[in-house]
């Protein structure tokens, strides 16, 4: 299983970056990712046990996720873990930290595990979705980080 850890400080709150990473209806304000974000079952809103389902857009092929929130403690942390995925993931687990290094600068840290399948080609499959995962980080932290810092 491959871990991996990518962190952005951000000109805005605990709450407010907490806030906006769990408003699924304005998930696609600023995640350049998705294509769609929704909370299942009825929810109205991200807590703990809320099921969700994340597609991305073309470049990744449209697959979708749906996921659990097994953690969820505002401002501080949220984590959920992988239910249903695209076939190449036989596991996926996520969590988002917010921490307040200054007054009104957070330090957002997104922090992952996944593993491939088949299990035969983990040792080749691994590696590239690693630098892929990596990559979309990346991008959505910074996307995260203009959009709020924009707002402001």
């Amino acid at each position: 299983m491959r871990s991996i850890e990518a962190a952005i400080d951000i000109h805005a709150s605990p709450e407010a970056v907490f806030d906006l990473i769990h408003d699924y209806p304005r998930r696609l304000e600023w995640d350049p990712f998705l294509k769609e974000a929704r909370l299942l079952e009825g929810a109205e809103s991200a807590g703990l046990g809320v099921k969700a389902r994340c597609t991305a857009r073309n470049g990744f092929g449209g697959l979708a996720m749906e996921t659990v929130y097994v953690s969820f403690d505002r401002p501080r942390v949220a984590a959920v873990k992988m239910t249903k995925g695209p076939a190449v993931l036989e596991t996926f687990a996520a969590s988002l930290r917010q921490e307040g290094i200054e007054p009104e600068v957070t330090r957002v840290t997104y922090r992952f595990n996944f593993s491939t399948k088949p299990r035969w080609l983990r040792m080749i499959a691994d590696p590239i979705a690693a630098s892929l995962f990596r990559r979309e980080v990346r991008q959505r932290l910074q996307a995260l980080k203009r959009h709020l810092e924009r707002s402001k």
